[in-house]
């Protein structure tokens, strides 16, 4: 039986360099395309003749190729212009090629979509606009979490953790009381491969899917799971809570959609999720 061969662009973020090894492990072709593997794979240039390869070559396309970080980056980049034009210039190109070279792919969304004064969920609904355009599926992530390589994007639980062990404090932009979803990479990862093997039933179906556990919990509890996992390992770390309120998603709750449910859950327990990236970074803090 022919191989698949699967795109993943976007390759060197938070759930790509996961899913990489994922779908390796399972035997899949897997190419890779993020320009920090090599700057000939910027997605922003027009006519890229290394991605039109890749795109065309390809048998399903993983698109999570964004520019985005956590909350942090989030507060101070989205209202820039590059932000906003970085962002436009990787879908319209990616979306050309997919469109050109009638390509299934699925296209990585956020739950934060709806929320229109947010111009990163503002962007989000676009590429989940073309995407249905284009007859093809988008999914919503919510609060994706895992082992990160570009620390200046990095997201609330990496965030807190590397203060714990650093600074031997957690010092919060809010005050906690902001709720969230949190999934781990590796659940991501499976439901992924769902989504794509279910391609054209979802497709056909014409459902709104989404990648989360369904379990809300506060952004302070986050905190005091880590003060606990950090008193285990002698470490007694201090947790300053912000003054301000959630700006970032003006504290809005959306509903989870567990359709996907049907299909895949989630496994991994937010408390292991967090005490395995807190070894890592303990770990890589003792050797440094």
């Amino acid at each position: 039986m022919k191989k698949k061969r699967i795109l993943v662009l976007g390759s060197s973020g938070q759930i790509g360099d996961y899913l990489c090894n994922y779908l390796g492990d399972k035997k899949y072709i897997v190419k890779k395309i993020d320009f920090r593997i090599n700057r000939s794979h910027d997605l922003r240039l027009e006519n890229n003749k290394i991605v039109k390869k890749f795109i065309k070559s390809s048998d399903y396309v993983f698109f999570l190729a964004f520019d985005v970080g956590g909350s942090r980056y989030l507060k101070k980049y989205q209202s820039s212009y590059e932000f906003i034009s970085n962002n436009l210039k990787i879908m319209i190109n990616t979306f050309n090629l997919l469109s050109k070279y009638n390509k299934k792919f699925l296209f990585a969304s956020s739950q934060m979509s709806n929320m229109s004064y947010s111009n990163y969920g503002l962007l989000k609904l676009i590429g989940e606009r073309i995407t249905k355009s284009l007859n093809c599926n988008y999914v919503k992530f919510w609060n994706v979490y895992g082992i990160e390589n570009d620390l200046r994007k990095a997201h609330v639980i990496t965030d807190f953790t590397r203060m714990a062990i650093k600074k031997r404090k957690i010092i919060m932009l809010t005050d906690g009381n902001e709720t969230r979803e949190f999934l781990h990479v590796h659940d991501c990862c499976s439901g992924l491969e769902i989504i794509m093997k279910k391609h054209n039933l979802f497709k056909k179906l014409n459902k709104e899917l989404h990648l989360s556990t369904g379990v809300k919990i506060k952004i302070s509890a986050i905190a005091k799971i880590i003060k606990v996992i950090a008193k285990n390992e002698k470490i007694n770390v201090r947790i300053i809570k912000g003054k301000s309120k959630d700006k970032i998603q003006h504290n809005k709750r959306n509903s989870f959609n567990k359709y996907l449910f049907k299909f895949w859950k989630p496994k991994i327990d937010i408390k292991l999720g967090i005490k395995e990236i807190f070894n890592f970074y303990h770990n890589k803090n003792k050797i440094n």
